[in-house]
């Protein structure tokens, strides 16, 4: 896999950027720690916890619960959410699917903001922590998982802002000195078809990528458009219940949907953008009262002046496309969809999927193409074989180089300037102040106005997101 570099305007290296930056993980909560190295797990069982237990986090612990007999067995041991009702829902989806691999009895189901050190005391070192709550909690749930000495798989995005970005960076830094394996929900690189259209992208079946292009435009979904807060209901509940209104949780509908498209191409590429511009705008948004956009369009520009297309919309009656595609010296890739996130990839002849078919994916001798596996599980089978077998496992720098790219976008189109990696990672908009200390009964870090409404985007008059 192409070794990836975190580029910067200045050419700043990471390693410089460590040596000069301001060391986050050593005045915290990791300061004078004698950290212990974690080697792969001991034992026969692996124990889970699981942060988060919304949609995708159930699905991450059913992946987690169904890895195969050589990287297994896994058992699920602690639950932690601040919603009780959403908790139970997870509970009971899962105890019915796996049986006897759920083992949490009420007393290790833990509500709260602090429910997440409770679920991780009860692991043991080598055992694994799932992440999969809004991004804004990341880093604070990653420097625990440290000092616990636990494996850890985290959602995407990884983080919102560059603050975290690059605490998460430095915090990561701990975590590779004792060894831990830490898996990141972008799972288009555990996808078998993608990785079979890297290789021979690499190999020069595609020649010189000239420009690449992602859709993901889609109806209005999950929360990430919300009406007023209802009377009586604490506005820190409410604006995490709707993560993806809100910027400070999420990074919006941008950074949580868009990533995956925008990680692919960067990956088929083989290296990062170093700068972009970007536009959006708001349409019919009646009483609705999120900080997105409804549609967002992206030119990124690579190191070596390539460009990489990026479209996005949630709008209901309109045109709708996911897929990913990239344009080289010998012909026309399709990396992903169309449809979703499953890969039909393909390379031909010409300059579009018309061309003849160089290659396709599990087709052999004219046959039916084979599906690839869920890349959902082959990520988990990546992350727990590493564990297991104590191989080097971390996409966090990665993970992070993602988001910071996502964000760098979604940052271009709300402030309507142009925008480069560095001024990403380096801005000081901290979009979640005090957040590791909050509790059910904080203010939230974003206030609503008198109306019920919040600050929004404002392309040429605000200098900041919001």
């Amino acid at each position: 896999m192409t070794k990836y570099t975190t580029p910067t305007s200045s050419g700043i290296s990471r390693r410089q950027f460590f040596s000069h930056s301001g060391k986050f993980a050593g005045g915290g909560a990791l300061a004078g720690l004698a950290l212990p190295t974690v080697h792969g797990q001991s034992s026969d069982l692996t124990k889970l916890a699981l942060v988060g237990c919304g949609g995708r986090g159930t699905g991450a612990a059913s992946n987690a619960l169904s890895v195969s007999h050589t990287n297994g067995p896994t058992k699920l041991v602690a639950m932690a959410d601040v919603y009780q009702s959403k908790l139970e829902r997870s509970y009971n989806g899962l105890v019915n699917k796996h049986k006897e691999k759920v083992d949490v009895p009420e007393e290790r189901r833990f509500v709260g903001f602090d429910g997440y050190r409770k679920a991780m005391d009860v692991l043991d070192p080598g055992d694994v922590v799932i992440f999969t709550s809004p991004c804004a909690f990341r880093w604070v749930h990653y420097e625990y998982a440290i000092r616990r000495g636990l494996n850890v798989f985290m959602e995407k995005p990884v983080t919102p802002d560059g603050f975290s970005s690059r605490k998460m960076l430095e915090l990561n830094e701990e975590a590779k000195k004792i060894n831990l394996k830490v898996g990141v929900g972008l799972m288009c690189r555990h996808s078998q078809a993608r990785q079979e259209l890297k290789a021979r992208i690499e190999d020069g079946e595609l020649g010189q990528i000239l420009n690449l292009r992602a859709y993901r435009m889609q109806s209005a979904i999950a929360s990430c458009f919300s009406e007023k807060k209802p009377e009586g209901e604490k506005e820190l509940m409410f604006q995490i219940s709707r993560f993806h209104s809100f910027l400070w949780l999420s990074g919006g509908s941008f950074s949580d949907f868009f990533i995956h498209n925008i990680d692919e191409c960067c990956w088929m590429k083989g290296m990062w953008p170093v700068k972009c511009q970007a536009q959006g705008g708001r349409h019919y948004r009646g009483d609705k009262i999120d900080q997105n956009f409804d549609n967002y369009t992206v030119e990124y520009t690579f190191p070596d002046e390539t460009k990489f297309y990026f479209h996005g919309r949630n709008m209901a009656g309109c045109h709708q496309e996911f897929s990913s595609h990239a344009h080289g010296t010998k012909g026309y890739a399709l990396i992903s969809g169309p449809g979703g996130h499953r890969s039909q990839a393909r390379i031909h002849k010409g300059q579009g999927p018309n061309g003849e078919l160089g290659w396709m994916f599990g087709q052999k001798g004219g046959s039916r193409p084979t599906r690839e596996n869920s890349p959902y599980q082959e990520e988990w089978e990546s992350l727990m074989d590493a564990i297991k077998n104590d191989k080097p496992y971390n996409e966090v720098e990665r993970g992070v180089q993602a988001s910071v790219v996502t964000s760098m976008g979604r940052m271009s189109a709300h402030l309507g300037t142009e925008v480069t990696y560095d001024q990403m990672l380096h801005s000081d908009h901290i979009f979640g102040p005090g957040v590791a200390n909050l509790t059910l009964d904080s203010e939230s870090p974003l206030l609503a106005r008198a109306d019920g409404t919040y600050p929004v985007p404002e392309p040429g008059i605000k200098n900041r997101e919001y």
